[in-house]
């Protein structure tokens, strides 16, 4: 430590922001290193400001931290300037709390939030002196640990990681601890431990696995070498979310970041089914905290942090089932306290005056609605369930509130998306704009402004449109020119996303384990925070690929057939096959599918895991 704090204090005033560097925050949690039995790292493969804000490593932080003998501490992947900085001292990535070398510690664990991010994980390893390959790490410490929502199909990154832990982490970090403190004292091997840890339900260890190929490139099957692991993985799931653990203070920060504020969980899942939405199923089932305990966590967060505003968190805050009750309740304690109230992820079909009122307090400049369609056709496609009469009425309701300017996201590439649906794009913000000059207001000003923003569609393991094709980037060039051509007022101001780093994204979402070699190739070009526009480098990517043999079409570009393995096919994220099946064809027809809340649509969730509306409907396509 002290080796590293000297070569620190030498840098620091070089580096920018270097109060990222250094931890040491209100919040933070160091302990005797003499008196701790277990050490876990976490890292976040991006940047302080953005890791900082992430509520997954505030609550896994805070859990691991619970118990007296375990430390884990926060790890970030540095920016370039400080990175170089590192290099020519000699400094090994270190944890922020007790600035100690990582490769010293028991666990070494990442959270994946990105396929973007991938090439980060490989540059923190060889930034803190270790092996990016697994198969080169042969002790039985640090072990390498993946979580978050890109493991529903880790398989690209499974040349990296030792293990994976699929779905909810709170119990089952706990419960793979606890097998690690247990067994350590009797020095067991890697793969005496590994195979220990892979019956635990949510563990999953790719080593274990034998991949087999088709001539035509697919998989042909996906099968367990030793008897210890089941031929299905199953994620993890929180049964009851008001009795899991939720951290009353965070880590407060020196220097600002993205979102510099308290957040509260108060909903995990989603009802709604929209078919492109990744989160919308791997996240299933559906849980709700009550009111008292939402209320109790908001509390104690602001008054631990000295933070003055709080965000509710989830993917669809007002789908929960007291949501008037709950803002009601809250606002007895934030309206008194002069504590802000941010009401992100908020549905069109949901919004109403009292929603209105509230969020009016925090954002006065303008509202942002994600139709994500043109058309009512593509909508029910893509099974957005939202009619543009609720979408004119929550517009109507917005202007009469005085607000004068709209943002509004759309998706360009879904499947049967044709013309028609991208001029509809422009037709609805027309709409929208004549309806603000036709709504009755006290005074009226001439700074209405439709802002359209589009992004390119992307194919996701465990959705409905798994099996689709990604538009080719040809595709997606005509389909903008469509929508400029559509557009003829000033005051709908366009943008329009296309990137590289969709193919890019698209082959590591659906990407198997021989796009692995394509990753370690791009790394040693130098391919790393691919997710920031001025440092990604596609043609180094094209290099990577052609080189190791991979076909980019063959992953972002293909359909794929129902009965087609897929690369995740051995992971279990309780939403069925047959239901994703269902639902494709389904959005072939332009059929919708009710929501959690009006029935059960037989997903495949089991209805024990405590979801508020799983099993208490009759299964009915």
């Amino acid at each position: 430590m002290e080796e590293i704090k000297n070569k620190l204090e030498k840098i620091l005033l070089k580096a920018n922001k270097p109060a990222r560097y250094i931890g040491g925050e209100i919040g933070s949690v160091v302990k005797d290193r003499e008196k701790v039995d277990v050490r876990f790292a976490f890292c976040f493969p991006d940047t302080y400001d953005v890791g900082m804000s992430h509520l997954g490593m505030k609550i896994l932080y805070g859990l691991k931290n619970q118990v007296p003998n375990w430390w884990c501490e926060r790890v970030f992947m540095p920016e370039k300037d400080f990175e170089m900085l590192m290099r020519e001292n000699d400094i090994p990535l270190y944890g922020l709390e007790s600035l100690d070398p990582i490769k010293d510690f028991d666990f070494i664990g990442f959270t994946l939030q990105y396929e973007l991010s991938y090439n980060n994980v490989l540059q923190m390893l060889d930034l803190a002196g270790l092996p990016v390959l697994a198969k080169e790490r042969t002790s039985l410490t640090p072990l390498v640990v993946g979580g978050g929502p890109c493991v529903c199909n880790p398989e690209p990154m499974t040349d990296f990681f030792d293990l994976f832990i699929l779905g909810e982490g709170e119990e089952v970090n706990l419960e793979l601890l606890r097998l690690y403190e247990k067994m350590k004292p009797s020095c067991p091997t890697k793969e005496e431990f590994l195979r220990e840890a892979a019956k635990i339900e949510g563990i999953y260890v790719p080593r274990f696995y034998d991949v087999d190929y088709n001539e035509d490139g697919t998989v042909k099957s996906i099968t367990p070498n030793v008897p210890e692991t089941p031929a299905r993985v199953r994620k993890r799931v929180i049964a009851d979310f008001d009795k899991v653990y939720y951290p009353d203070s965070f880590v407060v920060p020196f220097s600002e970041i993205v979102h510099d504020r308290s957040v509260v969980e108060v909903l995990r899942g989603c009802i709604r089914g929209c078919r492109f939405c990744q989160a919308g199923f791997i996240y299933r089932p559906f849980r709700e905290k009550n009111i008292d305990t939402i209320k109790n966590e908001t509390k104690s967060l602001c008054e631990q942090t000295g933070y003055e505003e709080v965000s509710l968190s989830s993917l669809s805050t007002s789908d929960h089932t007291k949501i008037n009750e709950l803002l009601t309740s809250l606002s007895e304690y934030t309206d008194g306290e002069k504590v802000n109230l941010a009401l992100p992820s908020l549905r069109l079909d949901s919004f109403n005056e009292e929603l209105l009122e509230r969020i009016q307090a925090v954002r006065k400049s303008g509202l942002t609605f994600a139709p994500e369609a043109g058309t009512q056709r593509l909508r029910d496609v893509i099974n957005k369930n939202i009619t543009e009469e609720e979408i004119m009425s929550t517009c109507k309701m917005a202007f009469e509130w005085g607000y004068t300017q709209v943002k509004l996201y759309f998706m360009m590439g879904q499947p049967t998306e044709t013309d028609d649906d991208i001029r509809g794009i422009a037709e609805l913000s027309d709409k929208i704009l004549q309806l603000y000059f036709e709504t009755p207001m006290e005074k009226r000003g001439r700074s209405v402004q439709i802002a359209v923003s589009t992004a390119t569609f992307v194919p996701k393991p465990f959705t409905p449109f798994e099996f689709e094709p990604q538009a080719t980037e040809e595709q997606i060039h005509h389909k903008q020119e469509v929508l400029k051509s559509a557009v003829r007022s000033k005051k709908i101001r366009l943008s329009l996303h296309y990137s590289n780093t969709s193919v890019l994204e698209a082959v590591l979402a659906r990407g198997d384990r021989r796009v692995g070699k394509a990753i370690y190739s791009a790394w040693k070009k130098g391919c790393y925070m691919d997710s920031w526009d001025e440092h990604f480098q596609f043609d180094k990517w094209l290099e990577a690929f052609a080189e190791t043999g991979i076909d980019t079409a063959f992953y972002a570009n293909r359909t794929r057939s129902y009965d087609e393995v897929a690369p995740w096919s051995h992971l279990d994220y309780l939403v069925s096959h047959e239901f994703l099946v269902r639902e494709n064809k389904k959005a072939h027809l332009a059929q919708t599918t009710r929501n959690c809340k009006e029935g059960c649509s037989g997903c495949g969730v089991r209805p024990e895991c405590g979801g508020v509306y799983c099993g208490r409907q009759k299964t009915s396509t």
